[in-house]
């Protein structure tokens, strides 16, 4: 069985309801959002308070919003389910939608797998027939859901479309997976030992099978730039990596980050690199990621992208740039949205760190404070 767009929607089969009135059937002229999460999944969490808005938004439409915990990990059921009881008591006090329960795994064969969905979080909607609508990410729900609730989506070339790309990616996603998973097999043991070699080996296998696939370039680049120190090789692959992502082989300005943190990540000693390299290299880099996201603009994830950039500006010497970025990239955690806080934490704690570094003094955001831990460099190899 394939389940996509126009398919019958499966049975729900859970273990328990948390929250809300059980439901054993979908019910004829409702639509419904089936949500598959976890709490350890940060995506699904900072979802949670939009589906919030949705179950009000729609609540006269028939709309209904069913959350399914179907990958919660402990080591028994009776674990996991208090668990979760506890989380969502601490974290969603007056969730308006129902949370199923099930540890068995059951609605993840009846309705992950059969779909080819990867990963969580997952939104299946469910039309007025019982017919699915709609499979994919919870982001793409505020475009989609009005039209499923006015009977135009499924009869769309959009739905059709979006549909036919899923399945698509979803099975590209699934070839590459079949090659990384041993890779990354052979990998992780290796990186744990801190057996360089052999992870290089691992790497170089994975990167004659996947030439392109970043993860494996940029773990290709750190062992040799910075865990063998093989400069004579390690070099030339940077360079590499630079030109590939600048040249949008890649399509995406992360890669430009992923490059530029091999050259200027603060957690990193860098010494061993050639300098006027690394600053040739950072410029190229950051002026692209500067020209795709500006700081005057809207945009994610540049609390993510900014260390590395505000780090070649502050190696340079222009700490009143890095200092900009660093204060964009803390506006940028509560975009598009409000963070929730054990996710916004793992981010804030070295941006302030980055802050007081370049500032010279205390960097303080709502309750977290951090010291200077480093002064600013006393060789300038380049000015931006």
């Amino acid at each position: 069985m394939v389940l996509r767009m126009e398919s019958p929607a499966p049975p729900i089969k859970v273990d328990d309801w948390l929250r809300g009135e059980p439901l054993a059937n979908f019910q004829p002229g409702k639509v419904y959002l089936v949500e598959f999460w976890a709490t350890w999944c940060g995506p699904c969490v900072a979802a949670m308070p939009h589906l919030v808005e949705l179950k009000e938004k729609y609540k006269d439409c028939g709309f209904e919003v069913v959350g399914v915990a179907a990958s919660e990990q402990a080591p028994t059921a009776d674990e996991a389910r208090t668990k979760l009881d506890a989380w969502l008591t601490e974290r969603f006090p007056n969730l308006n939608y129902r949370v199923a329960f099930d540890y068995t795994g059951e609605m993840n064969r009846l309705w992950m797998e059969v779909s080819s969905s990867l990963g969580i979080p997952t939104s299946f909607v469910v039309d007025r027939d019982s017919h699915i609508a709609f499979i994919g990410h919870p982001s793409q729900l505020d475009d989609v859901l009005p039209k499923v609730l006015n009977g135009s989506w499924r009869s769309s070339d959009q739905g059709k479309a979006a549909d036919i790309g899923r399945i698509a990616s979803n099975q590209r996603r699934a070839r590459e997976l079949s090659v990384i998973r041993p890779i990354y097999a052979k990998l992780q043991p290796a990186m744990h030992a801190e057996d360089w070699t052999a992870a290089l080996s691992a790497i170089e296998e994975g990167l004659a099978l996947m030439p392109d696939y970043i993860g494996f370039r940029e773990t290709h680049v750190d062992l040799l730039l910075h865990k063998l120190r093989d400069m004579q090789t390690g070099l030339p692959a940077m360079r590499q990596l630079v030109e590939d992502a600048i040249d949008k082989k890649f399509e995406a300005v992360s890669w430009m980050v992923m490059a530029l943190k091999q050259l200027f990540d603060p957690a990193t000693d860098n010494s061993h690199l050639s300098s006027a390299e690394r600053f040739a290299m950072g410029k190229e880099l950051s002026e692209q990621i500067l020209t795709l996201s500006p700081p005057q603009s809207d945009g994610p994830l540049k609390f993510i992208w900014y260390v590395p950039l505000a780090q070649y500006y502050f190696e340079c010497g222009n700490n009143v740039r890095a200092i900009e970025l660093i204060k964009v990239a803390l506006k940028s955690l509560d975009f598009p949205e409000p963070m929730p806080d054990h996710i916004k934490q793992y981010y804030l704690t070295p941006l302030l760190q980055a802050l007081a570094n370049y500032t010279g003094e205390n960097a303080c955001y709502a309750q977290v404070c951090v010291v200077p831990q480093n002064k600013a460099p006393e060789n300038q190899s380049a000015i931006a």
